[in-house]
């Protein structure tokens, strides 16, 4: 079976955050069918919580799989990841130590109780744009037909969602990236 290609959004603001994230991308390489690509490493935002400005500030970023999972598959893969790490999900909009959100899955459209794809938020976020558009910029957003890179720079100075970038793709353990999906 031809491996298909996926986003995935990673995002941490609980405990030691970069470390969270990293031990996430190795779980998910030691998943033998999910492949992440050796380019497919955005890098390292610190970016505004969404939802409570109580809240501490999150690390966000972006990789690229290979995998031969279909989607609803995948994102029980990601969902399996988060609970080995501990996340316990209470509530939409607080802290969390690790986040795995399937953003795309080729040019795949779906809407179950399982995956929605594409993500339906992901247009109107920068922590999710700004390190997709690094890696991803050229991919087309299968439901509103503009690329990756045109969405972000339709966001515009949106002051609410502050972003700063901390690390380029060398924050991921290269050990952990380029196996096949």
């Amino acid at each position: 079976m031809r491996p298909h290609t996926a986003y995935i959004a990673l995002g941490s603001n609980l405990g030691d955050r970069q470390p969270s994230l990293q031990r996430a991308i190795r779980l998910l390489s030691e998943v033998p069918v999910i492949g992440i690509a050796s380019d497919g490493i955005a890098s390292l935002y610190e970016t505004d919580p969404v939802g409570g400005d109580d809240l501490p500030l999150f690390l966000n970023s972006v990789i690229r799989v290979a995998t031969t999972l279909g989607p609803a598959d995948l994102m029980a893969a990601l969902l399996e990841v988060e609970r080995l790490m501990g996340r316990k999900r209470e509530g939409r909009w607080g802290s969390r130590l690790i986040d795995l959100d399937l953003l795309l899955f080729g040019a795949h459209v779906t809407e179950s109780p399982a995956v929605t794809l594409p993500h339906p938020r992901m247009h109107e976020r920068r922590f999710v744009l700004e390190p997709l558009a690094e890696i991803a910029g050229e991919v087309l957003h299968p439901v509103l037909g503009a690329t990756i890179a045109e969405l972000n720079a339709a966001l515009g100075d949106v002051s609410d969602q502050r972003i700063v970038r901390i690390a380029g793709p060398e924050w991921v353990k290269k050990q952990w990236i380029g196996n096949s999906g």
